[in-house]
């Protein structure tokens, strides 16, 4: 019976994919399924995990994702009408840092609820396939914040979206393809910093985007007890989910991001069950803080994050915000296989040079001295104070401005003019000059070149980065060669 279904579903999934080639006036399908690329049919093996979770090829499906964990869950419509969790992806590059997109060429990642209909669908991306994301939605617009294509798509790249391999993109791009063939007119995209545990939400708790993220919080608890995707509307700049018109009311409540909430309920069976999981996740998010659990690093300066399962096959690599990032972690899986092709030019995480300069200094409760990775905004010379080494490199032009000040030195007063900017110092295994490029505006329009090269940047358009614990001030930083900036230069 279970092998009758499966051959079943191949030969339903081959069908439409013919008659999409033939047709000529259906417009989202010919937008959705216009190459080989986008055509190809769902595999045997998610066909199989359908087939045995009850699952229809063609029914409803969600995705949600998690920056902290890098994973990207796909969720179907069983026939019992319940969401399901079909399958589990590891996300190769997603940047920026946790927390929600706020301007254009932030390099953030979108956080929040979105919807993606056919249209946001591209088979002809430069990225092998992707789909739009719909950022900015209406509660981003009612707060002024901007961006524009932001994606999630193949070949392991991400400039602000979330970047899969190619092989995870064309599973992903064929379900949501199924999905709309079967009459779904758009699924939802939730998208959150981490899993909403109380663990986490204890370990973020001084964080400034906490406000955002309970808020959110509240539709990620209405589809665990429903599982069912959440309704969102949008009212006085905040999400509201699951609402309902009132009692004895009318006509159903109109929404307006930016406008007083109109009257309306939440269903009662929705609420409570809502109501009961809130209490018992503070009750033991406090609790976690009581037993002093750590409270999250802000402000690292690293852009974005991997699966532990992608930087264990790259030299060097590293899962950056992402878990899993210590060296056992990544030891043990480098035996286990990538699921996909990781392309020669993928970039781990790393300090971003030009945004580590906007990041304001976080003020600290402590009258100890700072961090080590506190910066001063100074782009001044050191003063004859600094030690021969910083004294030395400024002098024969090797040395960048004195943007960071040690811990245990008093601040300087300002020279007057300005040091020389820093002088690339290239990475031996390239022999081509370096230059770093400050990331330019989201929307990335002109045409991908076609072979993958090996890509350098440039650092005559950013200032030297903030000295660290591990970098003598006033020392020259070492320039990755293969960055990402330079490779989003092509539409998505």
């Amino acid at each position: 019976m279970t092998h009758r279904t499966l051959v079943r579903a191949l030969l339903t999934s081959a069908v439409l994919a013919a008659g999409i080639l033939l047709a000529g006036c259906d417009s989202d399908q010919i937008s959705l399924a216009q190459n080989a690329k986008a055509n190809q049919p769902v595999t045997p093996k998610l066909l199989a995990a359908m087939v045995e979770k009850d699952m229809d090829l063609q029914s409803p499906m969600l995705v949600r994702l998690f920056k902290q964990e890098a994973e990207l869950e796909i969720w179907k419509q069983d026939r019992s009408g319940r969401m399901a969790l079909l399958k589990t992806y590891p996300i190769c590059r997603w940047s920026g840092d946790l927390g929600p997109k706020v301007r254009e060429g932030d390099r953030q990642a979108p956080e929040g609820f979105y919807s993606i209909n056919p249209s946001q669908m591209n088979p002809q991306s430069a990225y092998y396939l992707s789909f739009n994301t719909g950022y900015p939605n209406a509660f981003d617009k009612a707060l002024g914040r901007t961006g524009s294509q932001l994606m999630v798509h193949g070949d392991c790249s991400s400039r602000g979206c979330y970047a899969m391999t190619d092989e995870q993109i064309a599973e992903i791009y064929s379900l949501g393809r199924e999905s709309f063939f079967g009459g779904q007119k758009a699924f939802q995209l939730q998208a959150y910093p981490f899993r909403m545990t109380p663990v986490n939400m204890a370990k973020h708790r001084n964080n400034p985007n906490m406000p955002f993220w309970k808020m959110i919080k509240e539709g990620y608890d209405h589809f665990e007890v429903t599982k069912q995707e959440p309704k969102v509307d949008f009212c006085e700049k905040k999400y509201v989910f699951d609402a309902v018109k009132a009692p004895n009311a009318v006509r159903d409540p109109v929404f307006d991001a930016s406008a007083k909430c109109p009257a309306y309920v939440i269903p009662d069976e929705i609420a409570s069950a809502v109501r009961e999981k809130e209490q018992q996740d503070a009750a033991e998010t406090s609790k976690l803080v009581s037993k002093g659990t750590p409270v999250a690093r802000l402000n690292t300066g690293i852009d974005g994050g991997m699966n532990a399962i992608f930087a264990s096959k790259i030299p060097e690599g590293n899962t950056g915000l992402s878990e899993g990032g210590d060296s056992q972690a990544l030891q043990s899986m480098s035996l286990a296989r990538a699921p996909g092709t990781i392309p020669g030019t993928v970039n781990p995480p790393r300090p971003n040079l030009a945004v580590q300069q906007e990041q304001p200094v976080v003020a600290t409760t402590s009258s100890t001295t700072p961090s080590p990775t506190t910066r001063v905004a100074s782009a001044n010379a050191s003063d004859k104070s600094e030690g021969f080494f910083s004294s030395f490199a400024r002098k024969v032009g090797i040395g960048g401005a004195a943007d960071a000040t040690p811990a245990a030195a008093a601040p300087k007063p300002p020279a007057a003019a300005a040091a020389a900017p820093a002088k690339p110092k290239v990475a031996e295994a390239k022999p081509q000059s370096v230059v770093r490029v400050a990331p330019k505006a989201e929307p990335e329009q002109a045409a991908k070149p076609a072979p993958k090269p090996s890509v350098t940047d440039t650092a005559a358009a950013a200032p030297a980065p903030a000295a660290t614990g591990t970098q003598l001030a006033g020392s020259a930083p070492v320039v990755q060669s293969n960055s990402f900036d330079t490779r989003f230069s092509a539409v998505k």
